[in-house]
C-alpha cells in the first residue's frame, strides 16, 4: 500500500475480525476535503460498537476522535471555523458529525440533531463515501462539517480526543451556564470527567468534587483540578459539609447510570442544575420526585455531541491549558492502524482513558 491509496481497517459486526480494505481516492465535492489521518484515539462507544453494546450499521470503519491534514481541497474549499480558508498541510480536528445547515433542527441551532446528519465512525459504507472513520488512511470531510485548525502547541495525543470528549463536556458547561466561580460536582471520571475537571478549575471553579467507583480514575482526578476525589457514599456528607449544607451550582452526570442521574439531582443548590450526559446506552429509568424539582427550582438538562461552537472551545482550552493537566499520561503508546485490532483488546482492560491509533508520537 502506498500513501496514494486511501486504506482502512473495516469493521463488520462484533465478533468479527477487522479487515485492511483499499479504496479509490474519492472526487472531491465543492465545501470536501481530503484528510490525512494522523491519529485516531478509541472514545469508549467505539468499543461498545466493536464489542456489541451499541447498535452500528455495518459495514463501517470505526473512530470520530481523529487528528489529521488537509492533504488535497478542490476549487471551492471549506474555510475553518473562525479562519482563514484551509489550506494543504494545515493540522486539524473536526466536528463528529456534518449537518445541512438547513433543516427544522439546523434553524433551531440543534444542528448537530440535523435531519441529514453524516456522523463520521458511525457510517456504513457507501460508494464514494467509504473514508467516513479515524481507524483508516485518509477520511473525507463532508459539506457542513465544523472543521478547527490545531495550534503548533497542542501536541497530537492531546488533539485527538477533541472532537468528541472536549468539545462534549465544553458543550455541557455551556449548557449548564453556571457561574464560573462556582461548586460543581462532576460524576464519572472517564476522559470526559477528568476534562471537565480540568475545564472548570481553568475557568475559575471555587472547588470541584470527582465521584467514580475505581480507586484508579480518583486518583487521577485531583491532577486534574478536582479537590477531592470521592466514592458515591461519601458524596452526600463531604458536599454538604463543604457547601455549609447547601449543595453545587452544578452537577454533570458522565456514566450514564441511574444512580449517578440521581445523584447530580440530590447535590444541587437551590436553582441548580444537572446535566445529564452519559445516558447513551438504554438503561433502567430515573426517578424523578417532580415537587423537588419545583420547589428547589432545578433544571435538567441532557446534551448528545455537541454543537460546532463547543468543539472551537475544546481547542481553545487544549490551546491555553492543555499542559496544565496530564491528558498525555492517559492516551497509550499508540498502535499502528494495521494493529487496530490489538488496540480495541487494550482499550478493553481500562489501562488507559484513551487508546491512540496511528503513527504520531504521545509527546
Amino acid at each position: 500500500m502506498t500513501a496514494e491509496t486511501p486504506w482502512g481497517m473495516v469493521f463488520d459486526g462484533p465478533g468479527r475480525k477487522l479487515n485492511c480494505a483499499t479504496f479509490a481516492r474519492p472526487k472531491l465535492a465543492p465545501g470536501e476535503c481530503l484528510v490525512r489521518v494522523l491519529g485516531t484515539t478509541l472514545c469508549g462507544s467505539d468499543l461498545h460498537s466493536y464489542e456489541g453494546r451499541r447498535l452500528t450499521p455495518v459495514p463501517t470503519i470505526l473512530g470520530h476522535e481523529i487528528l489529521g491534514e488537509i492533504e488535497e481541497l478542490p476549487t471551492e474549499p471549506p474555510t475553518a471555523i473562525g479562519g482563514r480558508p484551509l489550506a494543504v498541510g494545515d493540522r486539524v480536528v473536526w466536528g463528529l458529525a456534518a449537518s445541512c445547515g438547513e433543516c427544522h433542527y439546523c434553524h433551531r441551532d440543534l444542528p448537530q440533531k440535523c435531519v441529514a446528519l453524516f456522523k463520521y465512525g458511525h457510517e456504513a459504507l457507501r460508494p464514494g463515501r467509504e473514508l467516513s472513520g479515524g481507524l483508516a488512511s485518509h477520511c473525507l470531510l463532508v459539506r457542513g462539517t465544523a472543521i478547527v485548525r490545531v495550534p503548533d502547541s497542542v501536541p497530537n495525543a492531546v488533539a485527538c480526543p477533541a472532537a468528541c470528549a472536549t468539545a462534549t463536556v465544553a458543550g455541557a458547561l455551556r449548557v449548564a451556564a453556571a457561574r464560573p466561580q462556582g461548586r460543581f460536582l462532576v460524576v464519572g471520571l472517564g476522559m470526559l470527567g477528568l476534562t471537565a475537571c480540568a475545564m472548570l478549575r481553568a475557568a475559575g471553579a471555587e472547588c470541584v468534587w470527582g465521584v467514580d467507583v475505581d480507586p484508579r480514575r480518583r486518583a487521577l482526578a485531583t491532577r486534574f483540578g478536582a479537590l477531592r476525589a470521592l466514592e458515591c457514599n461519601e458524596v452526600p456528607g463531604s458536599v454538604m459539609a463543604h457547601t455549609g449544607g447547601r449543595g453545587v451550582d452544578a452537577a454533570f452526570e458522565f456514566t450514564g447510570s441511574p444512580d449517578g442521574a440521581r445523584m447530580t439531582l440530590e447535590a444541587l443548590d437551590l436553582g441548580g442544575v444537572a446535566v445529564w450526559v452519559g445516558a447513551t446506552y438504554p438503561a433502567p429509568p430515573v426517578s424523578v420526585d417532580a415537587e423537588t424539582i419545583v420547589r428547589r427550582c432545578l433544571t435538567v438538562r441532557g446534551l448528545h455531541n455537541y454543537h460546532p461552537t463547543d468543539l472551537v472551545a475544546a481547542m481553545e482550552f487544549l490551546a491555553s491549558h492543555g499542559r496544565s493537566s496530564p491528558f498525555e499520561s492517559v492516551v497509550s503508546p499508540p498502535f499502528a492502524l494495521e494493529q487496530a485490532e490489538g488496540a480495541f483488546k487494550a482499550a478493553a482492560t481500562g489501562e488507559y482513558l484513551r487508546v491512540a491509533v496511528g503513527h504520531f508520537r504521545t509527546s
